[in-house]
């Protein structure tokens, strides 16, 4: 049996906000800097159920309960772990994959856990070296003139990596870190490759060390600020990619601002760490960076859990300029709505707050252009503009730039903008759009063609379409034909994950909804069913020749054939437990296990209008209730 990753569990944690949860089963209320309510768990009149929100969690002082977000769910809904898990997941949109309980994948989990224990221990030994050690004066020095205190190292962990390699590879041998561990955990490296035995050299010496945390808070990675000049060094270095670190898959302070983040529902981008600590040190808490690399579509990915919109916050020069486009060329396909600051020319965030203070930069978020807003004035400033030319190519670029957003309603609006400040027809620019996006579908459909062919299949002549379910068949096709029933299914992960276990064809359904090809596009829908196995595009193909697809209201049609496939999965377990129950030489504790699992998929068939009673329970089942009950007593 396989094993959700612990990252994975704390990913789907750290995408939910345990008020915002509990919210939506009892009423909060605000008490200091928690909330409270009557205890869900117990009666009381007065309340006295907590919840912490920079803990994440709750605690009933009347009768003990507490935990986290899956412990209230699987308290308040009588869920297992997993069935907890896979709610909160399917919430949060974070995609559940178990891992192989194998002795290989045991060891990568001790690996990685191993990686994690000597970055957080480097990460303490750093600190403690910027905090007392007398030889790093200077770092501490560095720090002041840049208007950070102690209270900031403390905050942020901020340490040093001394001159002197031996006293970092002295504290690892000390505390039993291997040499291939260091390696592993990029903070050092072999002098020569083919030559073990020449030693290791460490990557970091005489920095400024700024940790890199995941979104849950764990040391996976360093960034180390040169504190005298080298110029056979950068002035930063960040750690190399290794089996906990991988730099599309991390912004700098997300751990400290997703709560931020998601109340605000607007993320601040900054482009440097120094940048966005200076904006949490001022009390602007939803503010992350990259980590010294290009804003990458996994990066928007992970904002997309967490905000609406996304504010650049770059260099005011040609550069930043670059950086807003690519960034939004990321950010635009997820659906993000993107602005940018215009900071004054030479200015950043953090030398920004220092000289002009908080509030006038809280203002400039603020008063943040939307992006084309911002690009066509940028153009115009430096007069791109002014030639028949310059405005041929910007009006070829806005349009290439529009035809990647992903929330359409937000993209005709913005079709307009650029027209009146391009002096455009809309009819016209909405034409570039068009063909803007079916040049990427044909460029992408090509890439699929060229990609190496899925292995034959034996004996095509007699191949048999996969096994179809007729109500997973008809959701198939709702996914592929209406835009509104593919993003409600798209939310169902829970719902479809258990009836995979029941009825057959969920996981092709699954397929076509998490490439999500654009229902509205006959080319987009037909290269993805070209790019599935043949036995698959058989079974869609048999469907489609059985159903004209009309869906008229998707959505509703959607939620109609997902209400029957979950009766037809509750009466099927149904079956199952009433099978179980005949079966002789029951343990009483599994009786009560069947029994209870019984009662509840009769509730849930009674509530969706399939009612089963106790008069329909076999008499053997009924007599075996009797027995558990009569032993229970």
């Amino acid at each position: 049996m396989g094993l959700i990753a612990k990252e994975t569990i704390e990913q789907v944690l750290a995408a939910t906000d345990i008020v915002d949860l509990i919210g939506s089963y009892i009423p909060l209320k605000r008490a200091g800097t928690g909330y409270k309510a009557n205890c869900p768990f117990h009666h009381e009149k007065t309340p006295s159920f907590n919840v912490s929100p920079s803990r994440q969690f709750y605690h009933c002082f009347g009768c003990g309960k507490s935990g986290n977000a899956i412990g209230f769910v699987m308290d308040h809904e009588g869920l297992l772990f997993m069935d907890a898990l896979k709610k909160l997941a399917g919430k949060a949109g974070v995609h559940l994959e178990e891992e192989p309980d194998t002795p290989k994948a045991k060891a990568a989990r001790q690996s990685r856990g191993r990686l994690l224990d000597l970055h957080r221990e480097a990460s303490a030994l750093f600190h403690a070296h910027l905090l007392t050690d007398p030889a790093c004066e200077h770092a501490r020095n560095y720090l002041k003139q840049r208007g950070f205190g102690k209270e900031m190292a403390e905050r942020w962990e901020i340490g040093w990596m001394p001159e002197n390699p031996e006293v970092f590879l002295r504290w690892a041998r000390e505390r039993r870190f291997t040499g291939k561990e260091l390696v592993g955990s990029g903070l050092a490296a072999l002098k020569d490759e083919e030559k073990p035995a020449a030693g290791l050299y460490v990557r970091f010496r005489d920095r400024l060390m700024f940790p890199i945390r995941n979104e849950i808070g764990d040391v996976i990675a360093f960034s180390g600020r040169q504190l005298r000049e080298d110029r056979r060094s950068g002035k930063y270095i960040n750690s190399p990619e290794t089996d906990i670190f991988k730099k599309s898959n991390v912004l700098f302070a997300l751990d400290k601002a997703k709560k931020a983040i998601l109340k605000e529902k607007t993320v601040i981008l900054c482009e440097g760490q120094i940048d966005a600590i200076s904006c949490h040190e001022a009390g602007v808490e939803n503010a992350i960076a990259p980590l010294g690399t290009a804003f990458t579509a996994q990066h928007a990915r992970i904002l997309k859990r967490y905000a609406q919109t996304a504010v650049l916050c770059f260099d005011a020069d040609s550069a930043g300029v670059k950086a807003c486009e690519r960034a939004f060329r990321e950010l635009a396909p997820e659906g993000l709505s993107v602005k940018v600051v215009e900071l004054p020319p030479g200015e950043d965030p953090d030398t920004y707050i220092k000289a002009k203070g908080v509030d006038s930069f809280r203002a400039l978020v603020e008063s943040a252009r939307d992006f084309f807003d911002f690009k066509i004035a940028f153009a115009k400033k430096a007069g791109s503009l002014d030639s028949a030319e310059g405005k041929a190519s910007l009006s070829r670029d806005c349009t290439d730039l529009l035809a990647l957003m992903g929330d359409h309603a937000s993209r005709d609006q913005q079709i307009n903008v650029v027209a009146s400040m391009l002096g455009l027809g809309s009819a016209t620019l909405r034409e570039g759009i068009g063909g803007a996006v079916k040049r990427a579908k044909t460029q992408s459909t090509r890439a699929a063609n060229n990609r190496s062919p899925e292995p034959v299949e034996e004996y095509q002549e007699n191949l048999e379409p996969l096994a179809l379910d007729r109500t997973v068949g008809y959701l198939c096709q709702l996914a592929l034909a209406s835009a509104p029933a593919q993003h409600f299914l798209n939310e169902q992960f829970e719902t479809l994950h258990e009836a995979k276990a029941w009825v057959e064809g969920v996981g092709l359904l699954e397929r076509i909804l998490a490439a999500s090809p654009d229902p509205n596009s006959s080319a987009a829908v037909n290269a993805f069913v070209a790019s599935l196995r043949k036995r698959e595009q058989m079974a869609l193909h048999r469907e489609m020749s059985l159903l004209e697809m009309n869906p008229g209201d998707g959505l509703q049609a959607a939620e109609q054939a997902l209400g029957m496939l979950s009766s037809v999965v509750l009466q099927k377990r149904d079956a199952a437990v009433k099978a179980a129950l005949t079966k002789p030489g029951i343990t009483p504790d599994r009786m009560k296990e069947l029994l209870e699992e019984a009662k509840e998929i009769a509730a849930l068939l009674r509530w969706s209008g399939r009612s089963v009673y106790n008069d329909e329970l076999p008499q053997e089942t009924v007599k075996k209730e009797k027995k558990w009950r009569d032993w229970k007593k």
